[in-house]
């Protein structure tokens, strides 16, 4: 059998897709993920319909120190920390409320979230991510990692299956999202 060349310029012109595709991790809908800046292992949900990671968060409070805007709040995680965690504020962020959440006499479509940066290591993949902080606490999982992380952790989800990437097992220091 012998190829035309436009088989052939076609074939080759597939091979840059193909070597790409090899390189992101397969992880599963649900995966473990370590809070390395937390000392906390959490099950996460990966969500590609969500734009933003989430983490389940209670008693938001922002405040300032040395004039830097800074949040405090409770781990909102049955299992997890009984003491305030602190850490700068990266970026408020405004979420699309859904059809239930939005209420007309308020008129904002859209609630305000803060944002914070936490080292998350899936699998062996260990990345500095943002994170909004909401009560997640009526959800199965803590933890959303919505499409812009998964970007950066190279991720390919399949949803057939859960806990693809094993037990977190990265190194200490953390590639910075770009």
């Amino acid at each position: 059998m012998r190829l035309t060349p436009v088989l052939l310029l076609f074939c080759l012109a597939l091979l840059p897709t193909f070597g790409h595709a090899a390189e992101k991790t397969v992880y599963g809908l649900n995966e473990y993920a370590h809070l390395n800046d937390l000392d906390l292992e959490v099950a996460a949900k990966l969500d590609t319909g969500a734009k933003t990671a989430s983490l389940s968060a209670r008693d938001i409070k922002r405040f300032k120190r040395n004039g830097e805007s800074w949040v405090r709040f409770y781990l909102a995680i049955d299992t997890a920390h009984s003491h305030p965690i602190e850490r700068p504020l990266a970026r408020v962020s405004k979420i699309k409320r859904r059809a239930g959440d939005y209420n007309a006499d308020e008129g904002k479509a859209y609630t305000a979230r803060p944002v914070i940066e936490l080292n998350i290591c899936m699998g062996r993949a260990l990345r500095t991510i943002e994170v909004n902080l909401t009560d997640r606490s009526t959800f199965q999982f803590p933890l959303l990692i919505g499409s812009e992380a998964l970007k950066d952790f190279d991720a390919l989800v399949d949803p057939s299956l859960k806990y693809a990437a094993g037990k977190p097992a990265c190194a200490t220091d953390a590639p910075k999202a770009e």
